[in-house]
């Protein structure tokens, strides 16, 4: 089993990338389980999205405190300290944007980044970064292929269907990968 959290700010896609997530991962024959934890905050505030896959049915109904992957959307949001108490070591980190981190500190972990915010502004989606982690995401880790999570996307995304199927694949080329254990 994998447990994946998401973590970001209100109004990048955070909970809406996870239950993308999930989607692709059942039509690829897995079973996922997805849940988020948010307030009713406003736009900005921190949100945190889990999604369990597995090969069998899943029974867990507990939270994830120890991801195997973490998926930042907001590189501020924790430090280096706070990802090692967290993480599965061997586990994949992705980070938007340039990666800033000591890479010393992460070197239990497999570590990618790309800048989302970049490509979702150059493809007309503003701030809203999902898809493009997404893209980066399949391509760091092969949960699910590149051609099932565009089938998901066009089926799912409610507009800018184009620019969202770009932001991924455009995010999935351009991933950097730091270090790979």
């Amino acid at each position: 089993m994998i447990e994946i959290k998401f973590h970001g700010r209100g109004g990048q896609g955070v909970v809406v990338a996870s239950e993308i997530l999930a989607r692709a991962c059942l039509e690829q024959g897995m079973y996922p389980q997805c849940y988020s934890l948010f307030g009713a905050e406003r736009r900005g505030a921190p949100v945190a999205a889990f999604v369990r896959v597995s090969d069998e049915k899943i029974y867990l109904k507990c939270d994830i405190d120890h991801p195997n992957h973490l998926i930042l959307f907001d590189t501020t949001l924790m430090n280096e300290k706070e990802i090692s108490e967290q993480m599965v070591p061997g586990g994949f980190l992705l980070l938007n944007g340039d990666n800033s981190y000591n890479r010393d500190a992460l070197k239990s972990y497999t570590v990618g980044s790309v800048d989302a915010l970049k490509i979702a502004r150059k493809n007309g989606l503003e701030a809203i970064v999902n898809t493009a982690i997404l893209g980066a995401y399949v391509r760091l880790t092969e949960i699910v292929s590149l051609d099932m999570l565009l089938k998901v996307i066009r089926d799912t995304v409610p507009g800018a269907i184009d620019q969202n199927v770009a932001a991924a694949q455009e995010a999935y080329e351009k991933l950097s990968l730091h270090q790979k254990v």
